[in-house]
């Protein structure tokens, strides 16, 4: 299904005109328009909580250091 065009557009202005009203349109905007808001708001707090959380993850994966990388038992190095 492709992006709306001017005709559709239209139609469907119409159709919620005729379902609401003039007088409760205004109002109708007026919370679609804080409805959005709030959405995007949380997607946006939703985007910055992942990236967070991958940060997170990619510290915790880094290279070990140089003293962490000589594991071996005693016991094989003496060999």
């Amino acid at each position: 299904m492709g992006p709306l065009g001017y005709p559709e557009m239209v139609v469907i202005f119409l159709i919620i005109l005729l379902l609401f009203g003039a007088k409760k349109l205004p109002q109708l905007a007026r919370g679609l328009g804080k409805s959005m808001g709030e959405f995007r708001k949380a997607k946006d707090e939703f985007e910055h909580e992942i990236t967070k959380a991958e940060d997170e993850v990619t510290q915790d994966t880094s290279p070990p250091s140089s003293a962490a990388k000589n594991t071996q038992p005693q016991d094989e190095k003496d060999a």
